[in-house]
């Protein structure tokens, strides 16, 4: 009588801690009665069993369900709901399985129990996820796993004999079962590998592992589905993968193989299973983000489906590489996981691109755009403005400009009033303008600028964005000429040794440092993720014994920009301030030269075995970029001979000069001091001793006997040290100008030293001349361009040509003062260009061979107009084109 009393309070929510405190008596007397009674080998009559089986079969029939509903119905923060659930589990550790199976049979008809059933596995699979008790109640917990293992394994018995034929198929309910079969099997408090080993244990001697016994029945149960197992496919594959992601060897080599299953269904139906893995891809991506999977996993997976697939010839190529690409998904995630919570978001960085990268490559764009987003952030958060913004441009430049609504997801700020693609694809434009700006890559700003102004001029005629458009674009322009921007610095960076992660291992980079970034400062940033690495003091590349090591090594040397170059920049006088830019940007290819001693020494004349071997890298894109850093894809190394290594040295004395010319003409108001010095320190024999060096080492008639394949380059240096005469008189008339009056003393020294030198190279090594020609653009500085003449230099080989064609420079007529002041003027107001003189001015301009960049295009007339032969033939090949300066790093 008390049981349908306890039902009607229960229902009507009544009285119900004195209904629970009943309950729990009754359920515990019964427990009692089933077990032995007070001696420890006393037996329960087998009348009362019967009768302790009836009283459970009347408790299961009128309380189960009422217990179950109230505890659905009661708030999560209620505490009777605790109790109610213990009541249950209560319930459910006395049934056995004729209880199990009468409960069924007496529902009165197949959707009442469909009803029943559904209620409950959506009920223990809430309890699952949100368990009542605290996780450090480990019996209460273990005890509730146990009775909801062994309810779901009765259900399931259910599930096959009543709901599996076609005509009583029920696809949602078996759909929960699996749900909530890998809900329990996932669930932290299963999960031993987590525990110390003595709880491990404990559990194990009192429970065993329970993630096993439901993966087992997990797995019976999809085999059992037969032709139904394409109605999961792909809703199942992200439940299984989570269940095989579990961290037991016997689990996972037991459920793995489900996967080849599915594949092979839908291959079966469709001849693929696109549909499986884009699902497993997708799910694979923010199962092991959210912390599973592991390096065991990648094996087993790659292993396993092997085997399978290779017993199936039809499915043998496309499950290959369809393995090859999970595993190659698996191996970037897990190097992702690894560094994403460190705190130097560089290697997070590199992970990011390797990962949309890889998105990208199989075409998953709503998975490529989320990690460009991830990439931009960390960027951001980094002021890497200017990737920041390269990053974004790779989404803008996926978007149209059409009225097409976005299909892709949105990230960030750009979601729900940018309806379509060219409302999208203008606020990252004016984003990434932002980004440039900040970055002060302005170039790239007005690249952007220029686009939008299209759009806004000829497709949606919106003159007033236009005016706006245009007036951000002006801006960058008088940036660009006005405001400094110091070039950075490069830095090429080994990582070798085993103890680093698989995306640096054994690899060189190349860095873009930061603004005023010292090599110091950026190696100990570069090394604090990696506190126990060796830094290593060699440039050279390290051997077995290093790449090979259990170790950390890391290799760190500054490397200098190659510029390409710029055909739109050909023959033209443009400022330095445009030029320089293209110099650190927009490069792909990096050199570092290290000197080394050859042959027998000469205490008195380093030059004379001065070799130079220099390593060129070449990145796999330019910089900069998505990344402030991209790996070498190639390197080669050449080396410099000692005259070669000479010439080079001169050539970039004569451009330092160049430069110092160009700077002081585009800026009158900078300090002479730069200046000063460089000039003094070629000019006065106190302090220069340079090609006089070059002419023991090299002039000398042994050498040219010893050497004779260097004859051609010998005449080259001899013609850059003439021609680095009259830029000597050019940058001492300046300092003329310029100079104060307490440095006057200084400067007539320099003068007299100057006189003296010009007179001993004009004798030896004959006359050259710069012939100034302006042209007039109002508003512009000036700058520099060197032409040759090439009608002289052709004759360049007869010394007595030379001798006898001399020409001398024209002084500038200084007449009085007003006319000094015109000439400033005039030179503030035009643009100039220093060619050699020559009869036909035009044909000496368009003759001009491309540069590199403004500031080397002497340097390159130079190189080839090394004084050949008397006969007239040009001078061997030098061993390597003259590149970058090299370092004495």
């Amino acid at each position: 009588t008390a049981v349908p009393i306890l039902q009607e309070l229960i229902e009507k929510g009544e009285e119900e801690d004195a209904c629970i405190e009943l309950l729990s008596n009754i359920l515990e007397v019964l427990y009692k009665a089933q077990k032995a009674g007070p001696g420890a080998r006393a037996v329960t009559p087998p009348a009362l069993q019967v009768k302790v089986k009836k009283h459970i079969q009347l408790i299961l029939e009128r309380l189960l369900h009422t217990v179950n509903r109230r505890v659905i119905i009661l708030d999560r923060e209620n505490t009777l709901r605790s109790h109610y659930v213990a009541c249950m589990a209560a319930i459910l550790s006395q049934m056995d399985k004729d209880h199990y199976s009468s409960y069924i049979k007496a529902f009165p008809s197949r959707p009442e129990l469909m009803d029943f059933l559904m209620e409950t596995f959506i009920l223990f699979k809430d309890l699952i996820g949100k368990t009542v008790y605290p996780s450090d109640w480990m019996v209460m917990n273990m005890v509730q796993n146990r009775e909801f293992l062994r309810a779901i394994n009765h259900f399931a018995a259910t599930l096959t004999e009543m709901f599996l034929s076609n005509s009583s198929f029920e696809l949602q309910l078996w759909n929960n079962y699996f749900h909530l079969a890998v809900a329990f099997l996932i669930q932290d408090s299963l999960q031993l590998e987590n525990f110390s080993q003595a709880k491990r244990n404990s559990i194990l001697a009192k429970y065993g592992d329970m993630r096993a016994t439901i993966g087992a029945s997990i797995r019976d149960m999809w085999y059992n589905l037969g032709h139904r197992k394409i109605e999961f496919i792909p809703g199942m594959v992200g439940p299984i993968l989570e269940m095989t992601l579990v961290p037991e060897l016997e689990l996972r080599k037991s459920t793995i193989p489900i996967f080849f299953d599915m594949m092979l269904c839908e291959y079966q139906l469709t001849k693929s299973f696109s549909r499986f893995e884009d699902e497993i891809l997708r799910k694979l991506d923010s199962e092991v983000e959210g912390g599973r999977g592991d390096e065991q996993y990648k094996q087993l997976f790659e292993s396993i489906l092997l085997s399978c697939c290779q017993r199936h010839p039809e499915l043998a190529k496309p499950g290959e590489n369809f393995v090859a690409l999970v595993t190659g998904l698996l191996e970037r995630l897990l190097d992702y996981r690894a560094v994403m919570n460190d705190e130097n978001k560089t290697y997070s960085m590199s992970c990011t691109v390797n990962l949309l990268n890889f998105y990208k490559e199989i075409d998953r764009q709503a998975m490529y755009i989320r990690y460009l987003y991830k990439l931009k952030d960390l960027h951001v958060s980094y002021e890497n403005y200017t990737e920041g913004a390269y990053t974004l441009l790779l989404h803008a430049r996926l978007l149209k400009w059409s009225d097409e609504a976005n299909t892709a997801p949105m990230q960030g700020l750009h979601s729900p009033s940018l309806h379509t693609q060219r409302q999208l694809k203008e606020a990252l434009y004016n984003q990434i303008i932002d980004y440039f700006d900040q970055g002060k890559m302005w170039e790239e700003a007005i690249h952007i600028c220029k686009e939008l102004a299209e759009q806004y001029e000829s497709e949606v005629f919106d003159y007033e964005m236009l005016s706006d458009i245009l007036q951000r674009e002006a801006k960058f322009y008088e940036k660009i000429l006005k405001v400094l921007r110091p070039s950075p610095d490069y830095f090429a960076v080994g990582y070798y040794g085993q103890g680093f992660p698989t995306f640096l291992r054994n690899k060189v980079f190349i860095y873009r440092g930061k603004e005023y970034e010292r090599r110091e400062d950026f190696e100990m940033r570069l090394l604090s993720p990696f506190p126990n690495a060796e830094k290593l003091k060699s440039t050279s590349p390290p051997g077995q014994d290093i790449t090979g090591s259990p170790g950390q090594y890391i290799q760190c040397f500054t490397v200098q920009p190659v510029e390409e170059a710029k055909v739109r920049f050909k023959d033209r006088s443009i400022p330095e301030q445009i030029t320089n830019f293209y110099k650190a940007n927009h490069v792909q290819k990096f050199s570092y030269s290290r000197p080394f001693k050859k042959g027998p020494k000469d205490p008195d004349n380093e030059f004379a075995t001065m070799w130079i071997e220099r390593t060129t890298f070449i990145t796999a894109y330019p910089l900069p970029g998505i990344l402030r850093w991209f790996a070498v894809t190639s390197t080669t190394t050449t080396i410099i001979s000692p005259l070669e290594n000479a010439i080079e040295t001169m050539m970039k004395t004569n451009e330092k000069i160049m430069s110092e010319i160009n700077r002081h003409q585009n800026d009158p108001s900078l300090p002479v001091n730069p200046l000063s010095m460089l000039l003094n320190g070629i000019v006065d024999p106190a302090v220069m001793g340079g090609f006089a060096k070059y002419e023991t080492a090299f002039f000398q008639e042994s050498y040219l006997q010893e050497h004779p394949e260097d004859e051609g380059n010998i005449e080259k240096l001899k013609d850059l040290i003439a021609w680095q005469t009259p830029l000597l008189a050019e940058g001492i008339r300046i300092h003329r100008r310029k100079v104060t009056e307490d440095l006057r003393p200084f400067h007539e020294r320099m003068e007299q030293c100057f006189v003296q030198l010009r007179a001993k190279v004009e004798s030896q090594y004959g006359v050259r001349e710069m012939v100034c020609f302006e042209e007039r653009r109002s508003g512009r500085p000036r700058s520099m361009v060197w032409g040759p003449d090439w009608d002289r230099l052709s004759h360049a080989g007869d010394r007595q040509v030379l001798l006898e064609a001399t020409l001398t420079p024209k002084p500038v007529p200084r007449t009085s003062e007003s006319e000094d002041h015109r000439n400033e003027r005039k030179e503030k107001s035009s643009s100039t260009f220093f060619g050699y003189r020559r009869q036909d001015l035009r044909q000496s301009i368009s003759e001009l061979p491309e540069p590199k960049d403004e500031r080397r295009r002497l340097s390159r007339n130079m190189s080839e107009s090394s004084l050949g032969s008397s006969d007239g033939k040009p001078p061997p090949p030098s061993r390597d084109a003259p590149g970058a300066q090299p370092s004495t790093a």
